[in-house]
């Protein structure tokens, strides 16, 4: 069964002006483990339901020891033991990594488990550096995947659907769970699907998620000099489908709040720092505030560091709360999807809860 333009929608609740989701790097602190991250990520998942959050979605990265998501697919299906309405998802997969039927059987069988309440996000990117991908694909041919990626995605969409034509060579093979397994003489109705997203960063995939009548999430939180150029191209390029009859585009936003501004600056400073780090080669874990305030940053880093901070949304729930809904107004997004990056879960968890309450969502 296609997926309904409601289910991609959602409902506002609160005085949320739109939909707010929850996009969760699985992020590793210095001194904790990744086993610390994920235990967050339950919490979190658990928190954001009870509050009316409208999905959360995991990423896929890989080779980041301060990023604990490398695998979406068993993530989600640990976190769909704990919750019972938030949307699941992931923000994305990245498809080039994968054999298209690897991902149809995976989100098959999330769908199984969560009937209904499933996303598969969809990349191109690699979700690390050249070298990890090459390992991940067997291949150095590493372009070709992304140039690839509508082929690839137009094939992972008949594994969905199991309606792949008569002569085809893979007519006669089945993801499972899937289609297939409604098939009886009782006439039993194919099982919901999960809806297919497109991220990006860029305006190749809004352009595709265009043409094709998806939903579009866009990564603001990393590229966002790019946020309403490509929304524009995705409104421009939509044409309506089975899916949807006008676009809808979320997009990603990093967002902090604490009691304290100053808090806010000293968490952000350090996930500034960790991205450093990472942008020269030198991943690790999410540092403290305490070593960021003591860092010697170069006046290069420095300047990184302040142009990177200048997308962050961060401070008291208020100035989060109108920060979000300036972005809001300005890109005209259909959703907001909020990354709350910093060393402690805790930081994490009591950030979602002060913007919920900032928006009068429904407490837990």
């Amino acid at each position: 069964m296609i997926p309904t333009a409601h289910e991609i929608r959602g409902t506002t609740h609160g005085t949320a002006p739109t939909p707010l989701s929850v996009l969760d790097l699985v992020t590793v602190g210095a001194g904790r483990t990744a086993t610390d991250a994920l235990r967050t990520s339950v919490a979190l998942a658990k928190l954001t339901e009870s509050r009316r959050f409208h999905r959360y979605w995991v990423a896929e990265h890989h080779s980041m020891p301060g990023v604990a998501s490398s695998s979406p697919a068993v993530i989600l299906a640990h976190l769909a033991a704990h919750t019972t309405r938030i949307r699941l998802g992931s923000g994305g997969v990245m498809l080039p990594n994968h054999a298209p039927l690897v991902i149809a059987e995976q989100f098959g069988t999330l769908e199984a488990m969560a009937p209904g309440r499933v996303d598969l996000g969809l990349g191109r990117a690699p979700g690390t550096d050249g070298a990890t991908a090459a390992a991940l694909r067997r291949t150095d041919r590493l372009n070709e995947g992304a140039d690839d990626f509508p082929e690839q995605l137009a094939e992972l969409i008949r594994f969905l659907d199991d309606d792949f034509p008569d002569g085809h060579r893979y007519r006669r093979i089945h993801a499972v769970p899937g289609p297939i397994q409604a098939t009886s003489p009782g006439g039993v109705q194919s099982p919901h699907r999960p809806p297919v997203w497109l991220l990006g960063s860029s305006g190749f995939s809004a352009r595709l998620a265009g043409a094709l009548g998806l939903p579009f999430a866009f990564a603001h939180h990393f590229s966002a000099q790019n946020t309403v150029p490509a929304l524009d191209l995705y409104r421009e390029s939509f044409r309506p489908s089975a899916v949807l009859d006008e676009p809808y585009a979320l997009i990603g936003v990093s967002a902090l709040a604490t009691e304290d501004p100053r808090e806010a600056r000293r968490q952000v400073m350090a996930a500034a720092l960790n991205m450093i780090r990472l942008r020269t080669g030198r991943p690790g874990l999410v540092p403290t505030p305490e070593e960021a305030e003591t860092y010697e940053f170069s006046p290069m880093e420095r300047e990184f560091m302040d142009s990177w901070n200048a997308n962050v949304i961060h401070g008291t729930p208020d100035e989060v709360r109108t920060g979000l809904d300036d972005l809001h107004k300005r890109t005209g997004a259909d959703e907001l999807m909020i990354t709350g990056n910093a060393h402690s879960g805790d930081v994490r968890l009591r950030s979602y809860e002060l913007i919920a309450d900032a928006y009068g969502l429904p407490a837990a």
